[in-house]
């Protein structure tokens, strides 16, 4: 499957099937994390990988995760990014981004469905895992096999913006 077909299949799953993601899977899932470039290669981003009965109930409390399975708590510590020296711009959102977008993808590829979530409250989730205040939790990424129907590849035609209102060229 190119990488096209790939990111056309991949769709947010908000509802999955009591099965476990098997390790074997899981690894790969987070060594695409792990290949995943950063901003000068400073690797600001930590993943905390909840699959186990007890952590699935502590993020219950900070957190709606639609039952996956597993979920990954995508974290940096942003005195490891890069910052953008012209306006002191920080990029670890967008480290944190390319790290869940490759683990998003390759769980897709795996045959698993996913779900980036950005609702959750931060404090809570610090506390329930032990997170250092100086640590950020940008996202958390649910993965497993999904217990609905999927979404069309071809919907992108309709829920997008024409690719005409998306590109421009040489100017804005």
């Amino acid at each position: 499957m190119s990488f096209l077909e790939l990111a056309k299949k991949r769709y947010s799953v908000r509802k999955y099937r009591d099965t476990p993601v098997e390790d074997e899977k899981l690894r790969k899932i987070l060594e695409a994390a792990h290949v995943a470039p950063t901003g000068a290669n400073r690797q600001p981003v930590k993943l905390i990988v909840v699959k186990e009965k007890e952590g699935l109930e502590k993020l219950k409390n900070g957190a709606r995760f639609y039952d996956a399975p597993v979920v990954v708590i995508v974290c940096v510590d942003k005195s490891k990014t890069w910052t953008r020296p012209h306006d002191g711009k920080v990029i670890s959102d967008i480290d944190a981004a390319i790290l869940t977008d490759h683990m998003m993808h390759e769980a897709t590829e795996l045959g698993l469905g996913t779900l980036w979530m950005c609702w959750f409250k931060e404090d809570v989730i610090k506390k329930e895992f032990g997170i250092p205040d100086d640590i950020e939790v940008v996202n958390l990424l649910g993965i497993g096999y999904a217990d609905c129907e999927s979404e069309s590849p071809d919907r992108h035609a309709e829920k997008r913006i024409p690719i005409d209102e998306l590109v421009s060229y040489e100017r804005y």
